[in-house]
């Protein structure tokens, strides 16, 4: 890849990528999110609720980006503290609320795969994932934008097999499932709070935008984000139509359809692959953890010290696992719908309406 073709690719390509890589593991991975707030829904009015998504990412990301290479705001204590002014702390505490519950989760499925797919012990899987995170977050921006995007690239090439295999095995049973019945309701809505949820994971994205120096790049960057991060939701949801309706009552709708394919390989390919994404979501958020303390100590014309950032990793790694195996996920798996009215309330609406005024006001200065 020439050094001109690379550039392009982390202008354009890399936010999205970034974005989808820390996305993909709640979202995408076992499926039951993509089942619970869209297929619920009904085949068509799920596909109406992923295009409303896609459209929202790619609206807000553009408005972000923009923001963020205005202000020179890469982590989201700069970030929000001009976006909200002394309201900021309101972001933190949604995101550290939900660090916490998707670390638990991310360390509760890493050792379930190790148990299932693997036949190894629990806390194996336990260590793996948070030794794996530990050293992604190591290597900083450089070693965590490189492995998203070449993790991203596995990761499309094997729901592109999952897709083209089902299709052809289970055609006539998906095209049958997207006539059986109308639109539904609440699709609108689905679409809204499932993008509002995981815009969450905006903090990890902004470093990548320290490639960016005009408007246009931006703008590109941030519409491609919508597409880039649900192509791959959007290709289960249409496989998973092949086992629909009864796939709406599975814990994990993914091993259904790996199941119905028969392939031991195959499956074993893809848990590889879903334990890979855990790593990228772990390293994703903590890092966005560690830009803030980075950014901090800039602020005090100082360094963040190296041995701060594997540090951090374990220490929240290590504090979502004992979360995970006190049974408290479900408890606050329950706060799942404020988070999601929270980070509306303290991110989407305000950068689509105040972050919007800040932009056409800078426009007029310029």
């Amino acid at each position: 890849m020439t050094s001109r073709s690379a550039s392009a690719l982390r202008r354009y390509f890399l936010p999205g990528l970034v974005f989808q890589s820390v996305v993909i593991a709640g979202g995408y991975g076992t499926g039951r999110e993509l089942v619970e707030f869209f297929l619920t829904r009904g085949p068509l009015g799920g596909l109406l609720g992923i295009g409303v998504t896609a459209v929202i990412w790619s609206g807000v990301s553009m408005v972000s980006f923009e923001l963020a290479r205005m202000w020179g705001a890469f982590d989201y204590r700069h970030f929000f503290k001009e976006l909200l002014g002394r309201g900021w702390w309101l972001f933190e505490v949604c995101y550290l609320a939900l660090l916490m519950v998707v670390l638990a989760v991310i360390a509760a499925a890493a050792g379930s795969i190790f148990q299932e797919t693997f036949d190894a012990g629990y806390w194996t899987g336990v260590c793996v994932v948070m030794l794996a995170v530990a050293a992604l977050v190591f290597g900083g921006n450089e070693a965590i934008e490189r492995a998203f995007t070449l993790w991203s690239l596995a990761l499309y090439a094997i729901y592109a097999v999952f897709f083209v295999w089902c299709f052809q095995r289970f055609g006539p049973a998906i095209s049958a499932s997207l006539v059986a019945e109308p639109a539904g309701t609440g699709w609108m809505w689905a679409g809204l709070s499932y993008a509002g949820y995981n815009l969450a994971v905006i903090p990890p994205v902004l470093a990548t935008l320290r490639h960016h120096h005009t408007r246009r790049e931006t703008f590109v960057a941030g519409a491609l984000v919508g597409p880039i991060a649900m192509i791959p939701g959007l290709l289960f949801f249409l496989a998973s139509l092949a086992a629909y309706p009864g796939i709406l009552s599975a814990t994990v709708p993914a091993n259904v359809l790996l199941e119905m394919l028969g392939s031991r390989t195959f499956q074993v390919a893809f848990q590889v692959v879903l334990f890979g994404t855990l790593i990228e979501t772990g390293a994703g958020l903590i890092h966005a953890v560690n830009e803030r303390l980075s950014g901090l100590r800039a602020d005090a014309h100082a360094d963040l010290t190296r041995w701060v950032r594997p540090a951090v990793a374990l220490g929240l790694l290590a504090l979502g696992t004992v979360l995970s195996r006190f049974g408290l996920i479900d408890l606050i798996a329950r706060g799942y719908g404020t988070l999601t009215i929270g980070f509306i309330a303290v991110y989407v609406l305000p950068v689509l309406t105040l972050g919007v005024w800040k932009l056409r006001t800078a426009t007029r200065r310029d």
